[in-house]
């Protein structure tokens, strides 16, 4: 399995470095619009373009109250790595160790492998059926558990994903 670091700690240390400093650069995310309930950034990576559109849950359930970090779903593309289509989620707390995140699209059921707090797909034709199976969406849930045991599951709204995905599979070919 090849472990993906990537555009949750791009987006977050981007935002950080963005509020520190009071002032934008050229490499940092732009949005390129709302779409319903997703909102699609660009920026540069070495010189080459890297779009993702991300969402927040509109409900999160569990038993335990947990302190969380901010949330995200994301898709990635990076053109500078021929990647289109990436799936990832940012959970805001430490995943517990070698554990997988559930993903159900309606009645379709995926798998993600974690790494610290984000999970990724293990290959791009998961990654090509969840983002496939999300156009066609009404909602996903995401189903984790935190190094601590406890279960959440967010909930995610696909309205506007179909829009948010042509924008970036636009703005980064």
């Amino acid at each position: 399995m090849v472990k993906r670091y990537g555009i949750g700690q791009i987006i977050l240390a981007s935002v950080a470095l963005l509020t520190i400093s009071g002032m934008a650069r050229a490499d940092d995310p732009v949005s390129m619009g709302t779409f319903d309930d997703w909102e699609s950034f660009t920026y540069q990576d070495q010189g080459k373009p890297v779009c993702y559109v991300y969402s927040t849950p509109k409900k999160t359930e569990s038993l335990k109250k947990v302190k969380r970090d901010p949330v995200y779903f994301l898709v990635t593309n990076y053109t500078g790595r021929k990647v289109k289509g990436q799936v990832s989620t940012i959970i805001g707390y430490p995943f517990k160790e070698s554990s997988l995140v559930a993903v159900k699209i309606d009645n379709a059921s995926f798998e993600l492998y974690t790494n610290g707090d984000a999970a990724w797909a293990s290959s791009v034709d998961v990654d090509a059926a969840i983002v496939k199976a999300m156009k066609t969406g009404k909602s996903i849930s995401v189903t984790g558990t935190s190094w601590k045991g406890t279960q959440t599951t967010d909930t995610y709204s696909l309205a506007g994903i179909g829009k948010a995905l042509d924008k970036i599979d636009t703005a980064c070919k």
